[in-house]
């Protein structure tokens, strides 16, 4: 019975071993598999690309896994390359469209010019009045058309220097003077010209323009907006302020919509894409926008560019 007893502790004993050995193992091949893994993925992120495991693991768990990881890489690889050969088109394209309607419409111009030093009847001339007019809203739209196109195929490339932000603002405030200035809109900038922030000069200063388009289109004849720029802790904030018809705290978040425009606002030039562009060229740059308004109490702008 000694023996007995004995014999059966022994293999007691040599099962736990065996049992102990093999959950080591498997801890190890697990921990082993997780790294191949990990390796794995990485190589992919990283855009390294993925090597599939020699015909020696192809009937292991590591094998199969490798296998799929494989072929996602190889997708993934082949969707970059046709989304980067459909943006070349895309740029090729929109670049095409750019020329191709700029000929016809300085002709058109000119045109109009030619017809503007004819003697015309009062009736001829109001035609001509509103030929101009129209032309430059073909324009407009056109312009816009391309900038959205590109921006959503992702053409736009910011290109972020620390430049004075007095000049950007300056530059936008001159693009939108001689429309102010036929409303007898007063316009004032609060600005530090030492003010240095780091941005994309040529796209902040489109972002801006489009706000203060809008504030000068719907601000009624003797209004004011003013310009304020303040430096904070994380971001600079570009105030832009108006008198103008305010807006309803309900459309506040749809005004940054492509195409959104207020119901009340159609016979006014436009197409509905400034807000929206200024949006995407903000984010771009790690920025944001806020409004504030009320309606009829004017509207307040808020465009934030990160000091570092």
């Amino acid at each position: 019975m000694d023996w007995l007893g004995t014999g059966m502790v022994i293999i007691a004993i040599g099962a736990a071993f065996v049992s102990l050995w093999r959950v080591c193992k498997l801890k190890k091949e697990v921990l082993r598999f997780t790294e191949q893994v990990e390796r794995g993925l990485d190589d992919i992120i990283s855009g390294k690309g993925f090597q599939e495991s020699g015909e020696s693991e192809k009937d292991t768990l590591w094998g199969r896994c490798s296998e799929k990881l494989w072929r996602v890489n190889h997708i993934w690889t082949k969707k970059e390359e046709a989304g980067v050969k459909e943006k070349q088109m895309m740029k090729e394209l929109i670049s095409d469209i750019s020329h191709q309607t700029r000929t016809p419409i300085a002709n058109m111009r000119l045109y109009l010019e030619f017809f503007q030093e004819e003697e015309l009847s009062e009736k001829g001339r109001d035609f001509l009045a509103h030929m101009e007019g129209q032309m430059e809203k073909l324009e407009f739209l056109l312009q816009s058309m391309v900038k959205m196109s590109r921006l959503e195929a992702g053409i736009i490339h910011i290109r972020k220097q620390r430049e004075r932000l007095y000049e950007t603002i300056a530059k936008a405030v001159e693009e939108v003077v001689p429309a102010a200035a036929k409303k007898q809109i007063q316009m004032s900038v609060d600005c530090q010209e030492d003010i240095e922030v780091k941005h994309d000069k040529k796209w902040t200063e489109e972002a801006i323009f489009n706000v203060l388009d809008n504030a000068v289109k719907y601000t009624k004849p003797g209004g004011r907006v003013h310009i304020q720029v303040k430096c904070q802790e994380v971001f600079t904030k570009i105030s832009v302020r108006d008198t103008g018809k305010g807006i309803m705290p309900q459309r506040q978040a749809e005004i940054f919509s492509r195409f959104y425009r207020e119901p009340e606002v159609h016979d006014q030039n436009g197409i509905g894409i400034g807000l929206y562009l200024t949006r995407k060229l903000l984010t771009l740059q790690d920025g944001y926008i806020e409004v504030r308004s009320q309606e009829g109490e004017g509207a307040e702008f808020n465009l934030y560019l990160p000091n570092s």
